[in-house]
């Protein structure tokens, strides 16, 4: 049987051989897929976006959308897909605040101070209960967007120097707002961490909690699956570190210093997601 190879174009940005993608990629199963910046940017599909899911559907891949978005929760995230054109169920997907509830079940805490913005407090609606004037197990900071103040800032400073445990729903440190690059939560989980001595729990990428629940959640090992994402520290750099592929793709936050001055470098490095055939 002849099998078609494909190869990596040779280039000096990622320092990585010239290996036929036939090699690298065997074995694969299945794939997680960064959502803001991968499938979309702003309000607008990639071009051939739905053409690349169609084609893991087609070639029976399994895969999940992982994403460390803390503005919505998880129905209207997917509601938002399907206004462009992408037929996801909410199981596909997971999230920070997912993966929060699941840890606070585990950990039985119960009352927390959320520092979000948007709808994303809609998942925690069953786990999380913050009564004024009782003690708090844990502050939950995401990207609050303009929700940020010194005053709420300052009230999870209090609630943490009284004993709460800090949990970042993710700590990107920007992302690829419709306006262009936008503080992410980072910034400020690192100045409550300055100010308290306390390290936070992350949730999100690039935690290896989260790849783990994300592996957990599609059923196969870190070696038959790669991440494809567009941000080289929290997809390229944490599936690294839970030993999967990855392939990053040149749109969204994407940028080749990042790149070039990171010392992990990914398995593929691909325009968009409609280039994702020329790989399989």
């Amino acid at each position: 049987m002849i099998m078609q190879k494909y190869s990596i174009p040779r280039s000096s940005e990622y320092h990585i051989p010239v290996i036929t993608g036939y090699i690298r990629m065997k074995g694969i199963k299945g794939f997680l897929i960064d959502l803001d910046g991968v499938l979309y940017v702003g309000d607008t599909a990639i071009e051939g976006a739905h053409e690349a899911i169609g084609l893991l559907r087609k070639q029976r891949y399994s895969y999940l959308f992982v994403s460390n978005t803390t503005r919505k929760c998880r129905r209207t995230i997917v509601e938002r897909l399907s206004g462009m054109g992408f037929d996801i169920s909410e199981e596909e997907v997971i999230t920070p605040p997912v993966a929060a509830n699941a840890y606070m079940k585990n950990t039985g805490k119960e009352q927390c101070y959320l520092l979000v913005t948007g709808d994303a407090e809609r998942d925690f609606e069953q786990t999380c209960v913050c009564t004024p004037g009782e003690r708090i197990d844990c502050v939950i900071i995401g990207d609050a967007g303009d929700s940020i103040s010194y005053n709420r800032l300052n009230t999870a400073f209090r609630y943490l120097m009284n004993g709460a445990e800090l949990i970042a729903l993710e700590k990107d440190r920007y992302w690829m707002a419709p306006d262009g690059l936008s503080l992410s939560a980072g910034p400020f989980v690192t100045a409550l961490e300055f100010a308290t001595g306390k390290k936070a729990t992350i949730i999100g990428k690039p935690s290896k909690a989260f790849f783990d629940r994300a592996l957990d959640e599609i059923g196969l090992r870190p070696g038959q699956v790669a991440m494809i994402g567009d941000d080289i520290i929290t997809d390229i750099a944490g599936a690294y570190r839970v030993g999967m592929k990855s392939i990053l793709v040149k749109t969204g936050k994407y940028r080749k210093d990042a790149v070039k001055n990171s010392v992990i470098k990914p398995t593929y490095c691909i325009d968009s997601l409609a280039h994702l055939s020329e790989i399989l």
